[in-house]
């Protein structure tokens, strides 16, 4: 089943941790960056929702720890391929989209970010 905007395009779902205050920012900016293309997007609060991820074949640590989206399609990304599918829907982002997916970069990128998640999880008690 194809999810599609009131503009007739593709939706893309990301599940994101509203009660992270930096992740609310990050949304905030990225819906700044995307202007009308935001609508492309719905987001979904992880928060106290494991049954949901559950029946969508996410694990619930796994979507404290890494981004998740689901594409129009039904399919499942995380990690830097979310970021990547979600950058290339708005112009201004997509050569970053394409950058943070290179053979070189993405292992490296990965590895940071989940240094950088776990120590906030650590810090918050939740992990």
């Amino acid at each position: 089943m194809t999810k599609v905007s009131v503009a007739g395009r593709a939706q893309i779902t990301v599940f994101y941790d509203q009660s992270c205050p930096s992740c609310v920012k990050d949304r905030a900016l990225f819906e700044r960056l995307a202007g009308q293309r935001s609508a492309l997007f719905s987001w979904f609060d992880i928060t106290s929702q494991d049954q949901a991820l559950r029946q969508r074949g996410i694990d619930p640590f796994k979507a404290l720890r890494e981004l998740h989206i689901e594409d129009a399609h039904g399919v499942i990304h995380s990690e830097m391929d979310a970021y990547s599918i979600m950058m290339k829907q708005v112009p201004l982002l997509m050569p970053l989209g394409v950058l943070i997916c290179l053979p070189g970069i993405k292992p490296v990128l990965s590895y940071f970010y989940r240094r950088m998640v776990d120590k906030r999880l650590a810090c918050e008690g939740r992990l």
